[in-house]
């Protein structure tokens, strides 16, 4: 067995976690077809609408949903195909590219709420300096970098993972996750547990520079009125999206190091993909209602839209 998993033949993982009926997989299918297009659709429509305005926190906004767009593109279109054709496996080169894509939306996540978090505490701690320091030259460099570093973050996991034998093709998702691959090593992976606490311990540390932000933007808010104002516009949505991000991510990550229940399969894997299907569907929700400048932006790209349809068929 050790010898056929890294011999030259193609390794297909099982994705356990989803056992459907003939009708319920209908169902489930235009279900989460619906949800991932509605996901696409309301994102494209903020990242359209942020091209109108300038400010620095709407370039983060736009860096977020494009990065939603790539979480939510992960997971949907593998999972679709499995209910569609009733086919749950992957190819060895498949289950690695979808972990890349996870994990590249989730540190480019972790990272880009942490600049906003910065940005937020100066807009609101030093709003005198805050288009000195926060330049558009400043901010693309920022972005750049979550980006960078997201990347090489990911590939450096992938490596270690890559390099490991496997003694068995099982996985109890219905997507790939790197310790769920790790998990079926025939080697010790004392090396890549290594590594999982050196990027936990990185983002963790990104998580306390959010919360002494937050600390010291709440005391500043008290201040005045108009503090509170724009605390309540701009910061209380970040901490929404932040607050539903971590708590998706720690139920995931704690189910897939001690959850065994295998009576709780399904419900456990359906709870473990939060983190892939909420943040990117409720994030531009969350920010076009609170945000004044997105929400008028929007109405009036659509009432623009639907003017040019009238015109056109009234001239027609």
């Amino acid at each position: 067995l050790f010898w056929v998993f890294n011999s030259s033949l193609e390794i297909v993982f099982v994705l356990h976690g989803l056992n459907l009926t003939q009708t319920s997989r209908h169902i489930y299918f235009a279900f989460i077809l619906i949800l991932y297009l509605f996901t696409i659709f309301i994102n494209s429509t903020l990242i359209l609408t942020i091209k109108m305005l300038h400010d620095p926190m709407y370039l983060f906004l736009c860096n977020l949903c494009v990065n939603g767009i790539i979480g939510a593109s992960s997971f949907y279109p593998k999972i679709l195909y499995d209910i569609l054709f009733d086919s749950y496996v992957i190819t060895y080169i498949g289950c690695l590219t979808q972990i890349f894509v996870i994990y590249f939306y989730v540190f480019c996540e972790c990272t880009n709420l942490t600049v906003m978090a910065y940005d937020r505490y100066v807009a609101i701690c030093k709003p005198l300096h805050y288009h000195c320091i926060m330049t558009i030259r400043k901010v693309w460099t920022l972005i750049l970098l979550t980006w960078l570093f997201s990347w090489l973050e990911v590939t450096v996991a992938i490596v270690l993972t890559a390099r490991l034998p496997l003694c068995s093709v099982d996985i109890d998702k219905f997507y790939c996750s790197n310790w769920a691959v790790v998990k079926l090593s025939c080697v010790d992976t004392t090396l890549n547990n290594l590594y999982g606490f050196i990027f936990t311990s990185y983002h963790f540390s990104q998580m306390i520079l959010i919360l002494i932000s937050y600390v010291n933007i709440i005391k500043a808010s008290l201040r005045s009125q108009a503090g509170r104002r724009k605390f309540m516009q701009t910061c209380l949505p970040h901490l929404i999206t932040l607050s539903n991000f971590v708590i998706s991510l720690l139920f995931d990550v704690m189910y897939a190091r001690y959850g065994s229940n295998t009576s709780l399969l399904a419900l456990g894997n359906i709870m473990s993909v939060e983190f892939l299907v909420v943040p990117p569907l409720i994030n531009p929700i969350i920010y076009g209602m609170n945000l004044n400048q997105i929400w008028n932006s929007a109405r009036k790209m659509f009432s623009c839209k639907v003017s040019g349809v009238v015109l056109v068929k009234t001239i027609s």
